[in-house]
């Protein structure tokens, strides 16, 4: 009944509102679009769209099925691209989708042999997802998610690559410097940098002020690496970062870093592919590069 045109339809109408613009992209007639929708409101006996003025809208019908859109069309498009790879003896690409924003200069290290060991492949990596990033995995928009927080789903499967430590970052020069560990009452008139990522996903909130009962002066968004940390070697605030990171720009910046009280916060490193994937070679060699990786 519901044909893969059906989806193109009304897709193209959700993001153009008017018929003559959805016929454009879809380089069909008005008419064919017209008549195309007509014969499936005969058979679901129910209006798809309605006439808004000058532009169409959607239903609540029309509404269902273009949601269904936007979970069957990007696979659509997914497995044709592969069929067309594979038609023309290529082997496809990699989308890389990051929900670790620390993490670009070591997946620049992962990805520069990988290359070398994989020259037909293209790689491109997407930090923006319009449903959330394991969406836009089981959505096929992306083939591989880097993550430090997996939600463990039936058909996703994650595989950790390496731990790390997380750890507060402080200009060499505050009074925290000297300490090895910090406990969350002495961040309570500290100004918080942080990336642009939900309070209750961040862990410096979950496993230690919160916890505690405790919180900073103020948390701020910054979205870059370098800006953040330039601004904690500056004496404006604090941040946490993966050990790892802090090591490798504390040889070039006043900075020092310390752990989450006496215990600490253990993390991992995950990368999560869908499970009816898992003996595609080229993603396994991008998982063992990675385990490589530090």
């Amino acid at each position: 009944m519901i044909e893969r045109i059906h989806l193109e339809i009304l897709t193209a109408i959700k993001e153009h509102g008017t018929l003559t613009k959805a016929a454009n992209s879809l380089h069909l007639s008005q008419s064919a679009l017209s008549h195309s929708i007509k014969k499936l409101e005969g058979q679901v006996n129910t209006q798809i769209w309605q006439k808004d003025g000058r532009n169409l809208r959607l239903t609540a019908a029309g509404e269902r099925i273009q949601s269904l859109a936007n979970r069957v069309l990007p696979q659509f498009l997914h497995t044709e691209l592969l069929l067309n790879q594979i038609a023309k003896g290529e082997l496809g690409s990699l989308r890389i989708g990051m929900e670790c924003h620390p993490c670009y200069q070591w997946l620049l290290r992962v990805i520069e042999p990988y290359l070398v060991q994989w020259p037909d492949i293209d790689i491109d990596v997407k930090q923006e997802f319009q449903f959330g990033a394991l969406g836009a995995l089981l959505s096929y928009e992306i083939d591989v998610l880097i993550t430090p927080d997996p939600l463990f789903k039936p058909k996703i499967t994650y595989i950790p690559v390496f731990d790390y430590e997380h750890r507060l970052v402080v200009s060499s020069s505050h009074k925290l410097a000297k300490q090895d560990f910090v406990l969350p009452e002495q961040l309570s008139e500290e100004v918080l940098f942080s990336y642009p990522v939900e309070p209750m996903r961040l862990d410096i909130f979950s496993q230690f002020l919160n916890p505690a009962k405790c919180s900073v002066k103020k948390h701020k968004i910054i979205e870059t690496t370098e800006i953040m940390l330039q601004m904690v070697a500056a004496g404006r605030g604090v941040c946490a970062l993966p050990g790892w990171l802090v090591d490798e720009y504390s040889k070039t910046m006043p900075i020092k870093s310390l752990g989450f009280g006496e215990q600490g916060i253990s993390k991992q490193i995950f990368i999560g592919i869908r499970k009816d994937e898992q003996q595609v070679d080229y993603l396994n060699d991008f998982i063992t590069q990675a385990k490589k990786t530090k």
